[in-house]
């Protein structure tokens, strides 16, 4: 399993895209996202800081994909 290091929301937002995700909404600094099917997840965005490992894991456990997969979409 590859280890998970922290992203730009910017990568977060092009793996979303690629997986099929919709932005649906966005206030303030947060994103959601949305798949047909029903997968929803929130993607922080706060300027040039990167999304740190904890909550990037929560994102792909929200989107239902692992780290390698994620790494693959990059």
């Amino acid at each position: 399993m590859s280890k998970l290091t922290p992203v730009s929301h910017r990568i977060v937002f092009k793996v979303l895209k690629k997986l099929g995700f919709e932005k649906v909404r966005q206030k303030g600094g947060h994103s959601v996202w949305a798949h047909e099917d029903g997968r929803i997840t929130v993607v922080p965005i706060h300027g040039k800081e990167n999304i740190g490992k904890g909550l990037l894991s929560k994102i792909l456990d929200d989107v239902e994909i692992d780290v390698d997969e994620f790494n693959k979409l990059r």
